[in-house]
């Protein structure tokens, strides 16, 4: 949705081609209030926040904003706009809840690069150590595939957010797989070894998507 949202505010999709790509999922009053209202605050970019406990990566506040979007664990940001969105569910469907937002901010595009490369390769020495491949095997799957494109953004993205939008979530991946369970037969120590080793790699990926899919984190155009 940010990349999109993003894509149509710069003139780079049509409102057609964003209203397909946002069909599967709605807001109050539906998507072309919410747009010409956007598009009246001069905003020229929407982003992502990808929150958890402790670290609220994406949110600037207030603090309702910000505790419905750490219990959901994502919203999107138009803060030109002062508008933040936050998923939640109606039966079948996504709707995304309007609400304020203040001015936030993101890591930068290259930092958070630099950070996940980091992490995925501490993590990744880390879990060999620990033989999580000989207990949950995707995970070196996921390992060997972190450049195989999953996305396909729109146009106006800049490749670097395109690719560490891949390898972030291909890294979230990993950390899902290695906290599914904690394998047969070991220690207690070895259980908190794993789990310890995840926490970067969690920071890192979500810091990582949330500069990938925010366009105040983008080198300008």
């Amino acid at each position: 949705m940010a990349w999109w949202a993003t894509a149509w505010l710069r003139g780079d999709v049509v409102t057609d081609l964003l209203l397909d790509a946002l069909a599967h999922v709605d807001v109050p009053g539906g998507w072309l209030d919410l747009l010409v209202d956007v598009r009246r605050t001069g905003a020229s970019g929407a982003g992502l926040a990808l929150p958890a406990e402790g670290d609220p990566v994406g949110l600037g506040g207030p603090p309702a904003f910000t505790a419905l979007a750490l219990d959901a664990g994502s919203a999107v940001v138009i803060a030109d706009a002062g508008i933040g969105l936050v998923p939640g569910r109606l039966g079948s469907r996504v709707m995304f809840r309007r609400m304020a937002a203040l001015p936030r901010q993101v890591p930068d595009l290259g930092e958070a690069d630099r950070g996940l490369r980091l992490a995925l390769s501490t993590t990744a020495d880390i879990l060999a150590d620990l033989d999580v491949a000989r207990w949950r095997p995707e995970v070196a799957d996921e390992l060997m595939d972190l450049r195989r494109p999953v996305l396909d953004p729109p146009p106006g993205v800049p490749a670097l957010a395109g690719s560490l939008a891949t390898r972030a979530l291909r890294a979230a991946r990993i950390v899902d797989l290695a906290r599914a369970n904690d394998g047969a037969a070991v220690s207690a120590y070895e259980i908190e070894s794993r789990r310890a080793a995840l926490r970067p790699l969690d920071q890192a990926a979500r810091r990582a998507l949330v500069a990938a899919c925010s366009a105040e984190a983008w080198p300008p155009a």
